[in-house]
């Protein structure tokens, strides 16, 4: 029975984050989907963070997460992110699929030095 607990928990976990890959100019802060805070970068370039509502579904340019990039409170860039469809939000109870079904998709690497989401 404690396993189930456990195995619960961590889907639980799964449900209510999104995980995307970075790389970003040293020094710099990125802002996600217009949030006041800075996302925390891991040395790693790992970004992990609350999903998205459906305003941020659809493929670049017009379409997706937007994003600004700063340091020393200048904008270095600003544009949008590729999303994906988070399967697990059809699962998760009571209404991920109405507030949380968009993600980073974890299968490319958000480079912002290079401008490429491959």
């Amino acid at each position: 029975m404690k396993k189930l607990y456990i195995v619960l928990a961590l889907l639980m976990m799964v449900g209510c984050t999104t995980t995307g890959h970075f790389k970003v100019p040293e020094g710099s802060s990125l802002y996600i989907y217009k949030r006041p805070q800075p996302v925390d970068i891991t040395a790693n370039g790992t970004v992990t963070t609350k999903p998205f509502f459906w305003t941020a579904a659809g493929v670049p340019p017009n379409g997706g997460i937007p994003y600004r990039l700063e340091q020393n409170g200048q904008v270095l860039k600003e544009g949008r992110l590729r999303t994906k469809f988070r399967v697990v939000s059809l699962f998760w109870p009571p209404l991920a699929p109405i507030y949380w079904p968009m993600g980073f998709n974890p299968d490319i690497t958000y480079d912002l030095i290079n401008d490429t989401q491959e």
